[in-house]
């Protein structure tokens, strides 16, 4: 049986993640799960010294997921039903109301890296609108606009 310490490093399943990155609710939860755990470098202060939560996929309860999502940040109201600041509680909360801004997903330190990758680099970039190009024709505009700008201005200081 493979753990999670088998899979090669940054080792993602795209289908699954585009499954979960296309339905109308935060995703951190499913990607915690998704991904490796809790990596061996944590900065977690255990009283414990023999636990090792090393591959922990839980909740750490840190809030970052609810810092981060911009439904909160406009309705706080939203936020009254629950005192918890866990991926589950970001999910009751906001529901099916979701931006699909997956910020939610970035700020999770449980979330895999490979993951956090593939939303910046290839989700994230399909769903924002290019800028207009700017056109010969907009610069000489601007060019005659500066041009009698620059000659009204000049007329009140010369007098």
């Amino acid at each position: 049986m493979t753990t999670t310490r088998d899979h090669p490093q940054g080792s993602m399943n795209k289908e699954v993640a585009d499954i979960i990155l296309n339905s109308k609710e935060p995703p951190v939860a499913r990607f915690r799960m998704l991904s490796k755990g809790m990596e061996p470098c944590h900065r977690l202060f255990i009283k414990d010294s023999g636990s090792d939560v090393t591959g922990d996929k839980g909740c750490l309860a840190c809030g970052n997921c609810v810092d981060s999502c911009p439904v909160l940040r406009k309705d706080p109201s939203r936020f009254d039903k629950t005192e918890q600041r866990t991926s589950f509680a970001l999910e009751a909360c906001v529901g099916e109301d979701c931006e699909q801004c997956y910020s939610c997903v970035l700020a999770c330190p449980q979330v895999d890296t490979a993951y956090k990758d593939y939303i910046v680099d290839e989700v994230v970039p399909e769903t924002i609108e290019p800028a207009p190009r700017i056109t010969a024709l907009d610069n000489y505009f601007m060019a005659l606009m500066a041009l009698i700008l620059g000659l009204v201005i000049g007329v009140f200081i010369a007098r």
